[in-house]
């Protein structure tokens, strides 16, 4: 079954029951009137061209009735990253994909000072042209049976795609990744086998739904679930985002690291304790964050894994099964398997390998890439580009990207171990991150970047404690602001580029 279609059964069964709680715009909307809106505004869509329909709107009510009106249209929506460069992006996915018709809102393009752009249709516009007519006819639409609505809907089947979205771009330049119904459908699925959900549940979703995390988890999940969804539109109003949590009593919560470690310190004692389920992913979990929200909220931090390629989720620890500092149990229709990156022989247990993975929730390819789908999906099995091992229990733990390991000396060098080390040792309100540098000699070097001046002798003493010398920074950079991605994470493909420009600008 189609991901808009599972949502017209969900609507049709929990009418009165509340569906979204807004706190942009403190609408308070039913499943019954999510479904008369996401009719009316797909009838508005039939004037627009056939195909894909991109979408740029932050997380809101406003964004989810576009999303499932372009699914019951019988197009697919094409999510678009506002957070940064959002003409280009757009420019960039209507080119790309080939599409003109983008629904955006004007409240957030004049908030992020983006231009109006050929073929952008502001959602405002379009509820100013609903009339009286358009309400009678949604209305007696939506009144009908689910199999009712469902049977007039335009064809088609669970391997149609139910979105386009763009990889983050950390490392290279952003991929199209097509998710089918099926996909999503596998894994909303698998989460819920291995997690207690319900339509008792009130979900805040306060990840932009352009990231696949908070598509799935955020948004298709709770739909599926009849549960409640708070929409909040940005994810770093840190103290708006506790109000919120305590305010609207919400039990269910996800998030990166960074936005979660922003909650942690902006919350006061009492704002998370009708949460009884709190999971990240994304980026690694530090230990200091999962311990900071047991000692301030006494609530347990489970962490996941996954990307965008997989619908997102691959493996997460859960309330019976979970061992901290790992990213748990693979899900019960996914298939890890752990590959030395050489030989390609699978990995012994406690082996670190590369990551591979199967099953339904596999994208068949990325858009109109032949050379990166061959690349990265081969016999079957994705390769995420991350390293890891599974223990003797089966839990994976995750130790970083393939591209984040540098070879010196003919020793493999963990970039994430030599940070590990030292975040542990620089000042709590200083960010850092080492890169790779290119060496005429040594063939690569490693550079620390960190956000304030710090004493590298002393703090190389220490490291050379934990780590062998080849994996000591050969120096140390200093920059204000380290560039970050949208969801938080640290955008380490500008801060090599500006690190490797500032040490060749230095040696020569």
């Amino acid at each position: 079954m189609r991901l808009h279609e599972t949502f017209i059964r969900t609507a049709k069964r929990y009418e009165k029951k509340l569906a979204i709680i807004d706190r942009a715009t403190n609408q308070r909307v039913t499943y019954r009137a999510v479904l008369l809106r996401a009719l009316i505004l797909a009838e508005k869509l039939k004037s627009c061209d056939e195909g894909f329909v991109g979408i740029m709107v932050p997380t809101s009510a406003g964004c989810i009735y576009a999303m499932l009106a372009v699914l019951v249209s019988g197009r697919t929506p094409v999510m678009i990253n506002y957070s940064t460069g959002a003409a280009e992006n757009c420019r960039d996915a209507q080119r790309r994909l080939a599409f003109r018709t983008v629904l955006t809102s004007r409240a957030l393009l004049d908030r992020i000072k983006c231009p109006v752009l050929d073929g952008m249709i502001c959602l405002e516009d379009l509820a100013k042209q609903v009339n009286a007519l358009d309400k009678i006819r949604g209305a007696l639409r939506a009144s009908g049976s689910a199999d009712r609505i469902i049977g007039r809907l335009p064809p088609g089947d669970d391997d149609q795609n139910a979105v386009v979205l763009f990889t983050s771009g950390s490392e290279r330049d952003p991929k199209a990744v097509p998710l089918t119904h099926g996909n999503i459908a596998a894994n909303l699925e698998a989460v819920a086998h291995v997690l207690d959900f319900g339509p008792d549940d009130i979900l805040l979703a306060n990840l932009p739904f352009f990231h696949v995390f908070g598509l799935t988890v955020d948004l298709w999940l709770p739909l599926e679930r009849g549960m409640t969804i708070v929409t909040h539109p940005n994810p770093l109003e840190f103290r708006s985002i506790c109000s919120a949590v305590r305010d609207e009593k919400v039990s269910v919560m996800v998030g990166t690291p960074a936005f979660l470690s922003g909650y942690l310190h902006k919350s006061d004692p009492d704002d998370f304790k009708t949460v009884r389920l709190l999971i990240t992913g994304a980026d690694k979990c530090p230990e200091t964050l999962r311990r900071g929200y047991w000692d301030k909220h006494r609530v347990i931090l489970y962490e996941g894994y996954g990307t965008t390629e997989t619908s997102p989720v691959i493996s997460v620890n859960t309330p019976t099964h979970n061992r901290a500092g790992s990213v748990g149990r693979a899900l019960p229709n996914v298939q890890i398997r752990l590959e030395h990156y050489e030989t390609g022989e699978a990995c012994a247990v406690n082996e670190i390998g590369k990551v591979l993975v199967k099953g339904p929730n596999v994208m068949k390819g990325y858009f109109d890439d032949f050379e990166a789908t061959s690349l990265n999906i081969r016999r079957g099995w994705y390769d995420t580009g991350d390293m890891g091992f599974m223990d003797d229990d089966g839990y994976l733990w995750h130790v970083g990207r393939l591209r984040r390991f540098l070879k010196i000396a003919g020793e493999m060098v963990s970039l994430v171990k030599v940070e590990d080390v030292l975040e542990r040792l620089v000042p709590a309100d200083c960010t850092c991150c080492v890169v790779e540098v290119p060496d005429a000699l040594r063939g690569a070097r490693i550079v620390a970047t960190t956000t304030e001046q710090v004493d590298e002798r002393a703090i190389l003493a220490q490291m050379a404690e934990s780590l062998p010398r080849i994996a000591l920074p050969k120096q140390f950079v200093v920059l204000p602001e380290l560039p970050k991605m949208s969801s938080g994470k640290l955008d380490f493909r500008k801060i090599t580029e500006i690190v490797r420009e500032l040490v060749q600008h230095r040696d020569h």
